[in-house]
């Protein structure tokens, strides 16, 4: 049956389709996000709204033909694109993050030799490091790198990175990120998602850097022993670029997608930029949070208040100010939003965010309606939210943005309750949060 919504967290019957599965339970090293035990999945744990499991769940019931493209607009760690690639379609992705990019690609792309290769080539590495470690000048180091690990563990850790760096190896990019892997498992605080806290200590899960990173290697060289990369007819990717932006969608012929399955950052504050700052700090890629912000910041969808702008927040409004079927919605929600902040005497910008988002939403929408041929469905997981006890109908926003650019919105099911981990904090709101799924089909 074909469901819409009568309001948050409620469905209605109504025509004839497909009923998308719901989100399984924890199991299988996930809980409601990416998988730290399934192949491809466990290469670098990326806070994100998926698990390969359930994506694989969403593509079989699309119905697609054997070898159909998908896309995927917020590609994140190509969870979406393993899962494609398993059930013999092809895959396009855009992800904004720069390195996290990097990693979805090396997921994708055939590996350069035999991956018994790799393992070899990690452990020589960790035999010339154990053999003559480096001595860093903690000085040139940003402060969260130093505070996150002891002094002998991070020698280790810096030294095995420049060994890496000199190698020259054609397994470089994939050594690399089984050295980044590797960081929150041997961290002496806490550092777990969403952000590093160096003054919490804890002990580190694994004792060995060393260890460690040959073993998260050897998980890298059996996925990719799993996979047949000769298959003919396929093909994978992943764009680093903003789905916002026409260009970033040049690869995907118009209308030659087949279906899109998708998880778009949530307006909830979550910056997944800073929750990578460790990673990024660590391999040098930025040195200060201004060149965060600056270089992998810049080009993703404003849903933290520190992306947010004045500048920015007035363009969007005007943007969205032409969506009929939203643009009041969206005034009234600004206006109730600054009125919350303005009552505080350090209040966040929501009211700057909401604009913002949705008008990259309204964009992304826009270019996928493009890249999706005829009947097409895009399958969307995403969140409410309420800032300040004002609640945002966030998915029902993006399925009502989405009619403006030539869908209809097939189902909006709610899958589970959001917000729970802060329950017993007085100061925030009791307004009950889920994580709903919409699916749209291109008419």
């Amino acid at each position: 049956m074909q469901q819409t919504t009568d309001g948050p967290g409620t469905t209605q019957k109504t025509a004839s389709s497909t009923a998308m599965p719901p989100e399984p339970g924890s199991g299988k090293g996930r809980s409601h996000g990416t998988s730290s035990s399934e192949p491809f999945d466990r290469w670098f744990r990326y806070p994100a709204g998926f698990a390969s499991d359930y994506v694989a769940l969403l593509l079989q019931q699309l119905g697609l033909k054997q070898g159909s493209l998908i896309v995927d607009p917020f590609a994140g760690t190509a969870v979406t694109g393993t899962s494609a690639r398993r059930l013999g379609h092809s895959f396009i992705g855009i992800e904004a993050h720069p390195a996290i990019a990097e990693l979805a690609s090396i997921k994708l792309q055939k590996p350069p030799g035999e991956p018994n290769l790799l393992v070899e080539t990690g452990r020589l590495l960790v035999e010339k490091v154990s053999a003559a470690p480096l001595v860093y000048a903690a000085d040139n180091l940003p402060d969260l790198v130093r505070r996150c690990f002891t002094s002998e563990v991070l020698s280790t850790l810096i030294s095995l990175r420049e060994t890496i760096c000199a190698s020259g190896s054609p397994w470089s990019t994939y050594l690399k990120w089984g050295l980044l892997s590797t960081l929150r498992d041997v961290a002496s605080v806490r550092v777990g998602w969403p952000y590093q806290n160096p003054n919490m200590q804890r002990k580190p899960r694994h004792s060995d850097p060393l260890l460690r990173f040959v073993r998260r290697l050897e998980w890298m060289a059996e996925d990719i022993r799993k996979w047949d990369w000769t298959t003919s007819g396929q093909s994978h990717a992943v764009v680093a670029g903003d789905s916002t932006l026409r260009s970033s969608w040049q690869s995907i012929a118009p209308a030659s997608a087949a279906g899109c399955v998708s998880s778009p950052p949530y307006l909830n504050n979550f910056d997944y930029a800073d929750a990578t700052r460790l990673e990024l700090y660590f391999w040098g890629e930025v040195k200060t949070w201004a060149e965060m912000c600056s270089t992998v910041r810049a080009g993703m969808v404003t849903a933290t208040t520190q992306q947010s702008s004045v500048v920015a927040a007035r363009s969007a409004e005007d943007f969205l100010a032409k969506h009929k079927k939203v643009a009041d919605e969206i005034k009234a929600l600004v206006a109730n939003l600054r009125d919350q902040r303005l009552l505080r005497p350090r209040g966040k910008e929501y009211d700057r965010v909401v604009p913002e988002y949705f008008a990259s939403m309204s964009q992304v929408l826009a270019n996928l309606s493009s890249a999706l041929g005829a009947n097409s469905s895009a399958v969307w997981l995403v969140g409410d939210s309420a800032p300040y006890g004002v609640y945002i109908d966030t998915p029902g926003i993006i399925g009502r943005l989405a009619r403006e650019h030539g869908f209809s919105l097939e189902q909006d099911v709610k899958l589970r309750k959001r917000g729970q981990r802060w329950s017993g904090n007085s100061a925030r709101h009791n307004v009950e949060l889920s994580e709903r799924l919409i699916v749209l089909r291109r008419e």
